[in-house]
């Protein structure tokens, strides 16, 4: 029998929230010393005492937490995905509040200029990676434009709509001025690719300045002009591998000519989906134990008792069209983690898709 301190102690619960949930009969004590009152719970209460902890770090309703505590592993399940929908619907109110806040208080103007030299190649190849990933929600318009975050290093366009995330750089070759993040509109965006496809010598440079709350992109002569976002772009770089040792598990060399077609072809295997009112056509994808990847049927299990997972198909063949080349990588650690879709030759450009659990 543990005390309620150890009980607090093994479990990450502390003594006063273990009386609550006592008095609420979510986890109730297997003995109560009838002369000192203390609590005893049995050793098998450990695992729900860390299952309430858990859960109530994460927010969840006492009601919901007490049903957890009793249920099988699928119907606890169930509650996980309901709740996680809940916060996200939550995170979503709050980002949009927060956006008509900002919207009311004005832009954060920078106060220095920045200019900076670009490979016209480099900027125009990032513009391609990154613009199929904008959003057109309207009420998330924080991610309706292309982020520009300048630093010496080079200028990287990030990219999202929440379900996908996109990133390039084109290197800097003469900066002045300090780094600065800026949320571009998309249509600018657009008129700066057009510009690009001009007549101008492909080896030309690209001059990009940031002033205030304006941005310019001239190339050969020609200028265009574009008034920043006054919005919040989301952290992207949490996103990213902190750690170069960080390594995926799976990291799948595809050919995208034989994916594309496999995709694509007619009667091509799917599972029909709908989130927020939109049909999304979910593919299913295997890799074997030779590390080789192909288009399953929805009911077919992972080659040789391989990986198996589920993607939206028209995402990921954007994500092919856009990263461009013959072959590519893709990375994941698991089933439900995100894919990120890479170029074996430049590791500062990719792609990331949120899976679809089965």
């Amino acid at each position: 029998m543990r005390s309620i301190g150890e009980l607090a102690r093994a479990s990450g619960l502390t003594v006063s929230a273990l009386r609550f949930y006592d008095s609420a009969g979510v986890l109730v004590p297997a003995l109560v010393d009838p002369v000192t009152g203390y609590r005893w719970y049995a050793d098998e209460q450990l695992a729900p005492a860390r299952l309430v902890a858990g859960l109530r770090r994460v927010g969840m309703p006492v009601a919901e937490i007490a049903a957890a505590v009793r249920a099988e592993p699928a119907a606890v399940h169930r509650l996980l995905d309901v709740h996680l929908r809940r916060l996200e619907d939550g995170l979503a109110d709050a980002r949009r509040e927060l956006s008509r806040i900002r919207a009311l208080v004005g832009p954060e103007k920078p106060t220095r200029a920045v200019r900076v030299v670009l490979s016209r190649a480099e900027l125009t190849y990032a513009v391609d990676a990154v613009r199929f990933a904008v959003g057109t929600d309207p009420e998330l318009p924080a991610l309706t434009g292309v982020l520009f975050d300048v630093a010496p290093d080079g200028v990287r366009l990030v990219t999202t709509d929440r379900h996908r995330m996109a990133l390039a750089r084109a290197d800097v070759t003469r900066m002045d001025g300090s780094a600065v993040r800026v949320l571009a509109p998309a249509g600018f965006v657009d008129e700066v690719r057009a510009l690009l496809e001009g007549d101008a010598d492909l080896t030309s440079a690209v001059r990009l300045t940031v002033e205030g709350d304006t941005i310019a992109v001239s190339v050969a002569g020609r200028t265009v002009t574009g008034s920043l976002l006054p919005y919040d772009f989301p952290d992207y770089q949490r996103l990213l591998r902190a750690a170069a040792g960080d390594a995926p598990t799976y990291r799948i060399p595809v050919d995208v000519a034989a994916l594309r077609t496999a995709l694509r072809r007619p009667g091509a295997p799917t599972i029909a989906r709908e989130y927020d009112g939109t049909p999304i056509a979910v593919s299913v994808l295997g890799v074997d134990g030779r590390g080789a990847l192909r288009v399953l049927e929805p009911d077919e299990t992972g080659p040789d008792g391989g990986l198996r997972f589920g993607v939206n198909g028209d995402y990921l063949l954007d994500a092919l069209d856009a990263a461009g080349g013959p072959q590519l990588v893709l990375e994941l650690d698991g089933p439900i983690t995100p894919l990120a879709v890479r170029r074996p030759d430049d590791d500062a450009a990719l792609s990331i898709l949120m899976p679809i659990r089965l």
